[in-house]
């Protein structure tokens, strides 16, 4: 069994999402090794992830760099939203490093935008390949 966190939880402090879900998850590992399994389980996040690169990245998420989480209620319940990060390359880079959550997990999967189409899409994974991952050590 591995986890795996997505970029909605319930809110359980009115702390920014990324410092809830890294709470989240070294809860799900300290109660892991409490259980006394012998190997470590697989955490992953999810985030959405916007690298501002041309025009065009900027006519769609432009507006999004300057979102912050989203708190509101789903049922019965309070929830807490994860931000889309959208900014230029450099930017992203400082962001995404004070991410506590992405910080504790061993993978991070990354939402595209899919109704953009393959074209859009692949243009912006070669930016966070290219531009983000090798400044944050991400291989």
């Amino acid at each position: 069994m591995n986890l795996m966190s997505s970029t909605l939880k319930t809110d359980e402090s009115g702390e920014p999402f990324h410092v809830q879900q890294a709470k989240q998850i070294r809860t799900f590992r300290d109660a892991w090794a409490g259980a006394g399994h012998d190997f470590e389980p697989r955490v992953s996040v999810s985030r959405s992830i916007m690298p501002l690169i041309d025009d065009e990245s900027r006519a769609y998420f432009g507006h999004e760099g300057k979102g912050s989480d989203q708190f509101g209620n789903i049922d019965d319940f309070r929830a807490v939203f994860g931000r889309t990060y959208a900014a230029e390359p450099a930017e992203l880079v400082e962001q995404l490093r004070d991410d506590e959550a992405i910080a504790e997990a061993d993978t991070l999967l990354v939402t595209v935008p899919n109704q953009l189409g393959v074209e859009y899409n692949t243009k912006l994974l070669e930016s966070l390949v290219q531009d983000v991952a090798p400044a944050l050590g991400w291989r």
